[in-house]
């Protein structure tokens, strides 16, 4: 046999198709020619398979291979392709049995002493391969948790290359050391960020903050955005790393869809092989908008903070200083939910729909105290623009904060309501929203169209007068009006109303202006 043939799988951001990997022996001068638009890491392949190979107890074939990556057309990339490549040659040396290869996927990078070092983006990729049909993947021992979370997919893991060829051949496996990866950094040897706040966080720890706290409880209830000002010290901060510990788990699908990004970005926690809680994820004010919306050079593309808090939080303390194209960038993933990156070599997609909290100081000084404030009018109001008005206007709830009174931090222990309290209401109203929404792509209030929302869901000409004035005053715009209505329905669904009444639109009205300059 001169000619074998297995499969791996090729990732474009959160996507991936599955490649047939070829390899077939024939004459000429001996070596290792790959073929099927590779890059640098994947034509680096020959001389890291060589050494797996040699280093596994196998000998070299002396005769000229070709590796063919299909469809040629489309570009691949990285070290994913390494493990099949192996497996491919061998087969076509007659080394393990062509049959035994060739309906499997192989997901892997070698290591020179043949061990299978763990990859990003295992789960993506073998969600991949399970659409396309297969049924049998084989990763690296690292990895075979994550990809055993894909239904009806049978894994097949290995420590080593040698490993992996005595089941392909039917052999008795060998003694293999222990994977000594350390499981707390990422493959591109960075630490793993949290992807969560502390789990002894409760919103019981605030004192005062009556409206901010209802406030975390409409935004848990329906997915509203967020964005407190105040000075500091009044609890801005203390309150948006709270609001995870309100939110219910994640769903199966959505929880998935999460690990999916984590997986190729590298930060799935230490022994988490699936992600249960929305994500907490809160870049500096020094992030550039790369960073924001995912990127990178030339093919390597990467999903950014907005991806990484997909179906969680993405927290923007001290929202102006970050900058304004920065800033601005976010408005795209608000309105649909994800980010398309263009590249010449094509678009990748990435999910960003994540529950956007902003948090500001009135001014640069940051004065505790207004009286002890030494910035000018002018100075104030240009500081509190940088946070502009088209990303406002997508932001449903508003509030400003004061300082909690010396009676509010001392006695305030009696009233604070404790997070699994609030939970379990906003459990509640979410059951109601989603009863509502039955037959719907649609699972929470956050999520519905305007346009759908105004033909369908529209309370009573009595409930909308207030909201109608507003509009006829124009100080609210269509765009505030959804916002508005979306807000109103998630009160609805917290107080146990069919639909919004007065009261409750006028509740979501004071959150959409509260705030505004």
């Amino acid at each position: 046999m001169t000619l074998a043939k297995t499969r791996s799988v090729s990732l474009v951001g959160v996507d991936g198709f599955v490649v047939d990997v070829e390899a077939a022996l024939t004459s000429g001068v001996p070596g290792l020619h790959l073929v099927g638009l590779p890059d640098t890491a994947l034509s680096e392949a020959r001389d890291r398979v060589r050494a797996a190979i040699f280093n596994s107890g196998e000998d070299w074939p002396n005769r000229h291979v070709t590796v063919s990556l299909f469809p040629a057309s489309m570009p691949k990339k990285g070290s994913i392709f390494d493990l099949a490549i192996a497996v491919a040659l061998l087969a076509a040396a007659e080394v393990v049995p062509a049959r035994s290869c060739a309906g499997l996927v192989m997901i892997g990078e070698l290591g020179l002493d043949g061990r299978l070092r763990p990859i990003q983006g295992v789960l993506p990729a073998v969600l991949a391969a399970a659409n396309y049909g297969c049924r049998t993947v084989v990763v690296p021992r690292a990895n075979a948790a994550e990809a055993e979370l894909v239904p009806g997919v049978e894994v097949v893991s290995a420590a080593t290359l040698r490993g992996l060829l005595c089941i392909l051949r039917d052999e008795p496996p060998p003694i293999e050391e222990a994977e000594p990866d350390d499981a707390s950094v990422a493959a591109d040897g960075s630490a793993i960020r949290r992807l969560d706040v502390p789990a002894d966080l409760d919103l019981a720890d605030v004192r005062g903050q009556a409206e901010a706290r209802r406030a975390l409880e409409i935004s848990a209830a329906g997915g509203h955005h967020l964005y407190f000002t105040g000075p500091p010290g009044c609890g801005k901060t203390m309150l948006a790393e709270r609001l995870p510990t309100l939110m219910p788990p994640l769903e199966p699908d959505s929880a998935l869809e999460v690990t999916a990004i984590h997986s190729v970005a590298g930060t799935l926690p230490p022994g988490q092989p699936l992600i249960t809680q929305p994500p907490f994820h809160a870049p500096h004010h020094t992030a550039s908008r790369a960073s924001m919306v995912g990127g990178g050079s030339g093919r390597v593309l990467q999903p950014g903070a907005v991806s990484l808090a997909h179906r969680g939080i993405l927290f923007l303390d001290e929202a102006p200083e970050f900058m304004a194209g920065t800033l601005d960038a976010l408005r795209q993933p608000l309105e649909e939910g994800e980010v398309r990156i263009s590249r010449a070599e094509g678009t990748s997609r990435f999910p960003a729909r994540f529950t956007l909290v902003l948090a500001a100081n009135p001014c640069p000084c940051a004065a505790a105290k207004q009286v002890d404030c030494s910035c000018a009018p002018g100075v104030r109001r240009k500081y509190s623009t940088r946070v502009t008005g088209p990303l406002l206007d997508r932001i449903d709830l508003k509030l400003e904060l004061a300082p909690a009174t010396r009676a509010e931090l001392r006695y305030d222990l009696e009233f604070a309501e404790a997070s699994k309290v609030v939970a379990d209401r906003v459990m509640l109203a979410r059951e109601r929203t989603l009863k509502r929404l039955t037959g719907t792509p649609w699972r929470t209030n956050s999520e519905i169209p305007g346009p759908e929302l105004r033909r369908r869901f529209t309370p009573a000409a009595e409930a909308m007068r207030m909201v109608d004035e507003s509009l006829q005053r124009g100080t609210l715009s269509a765009r505030g009006l959804d916002r508005v209505l979306r807000v109103a329905w998630t009160i609805a669904d917290l107080a146990g109303h069919d639909e919004p009444d007065a009261d409750d639109i006028g509740g979501a009205l004071a959150l959409w202006h509260a705030g505004r300059s």
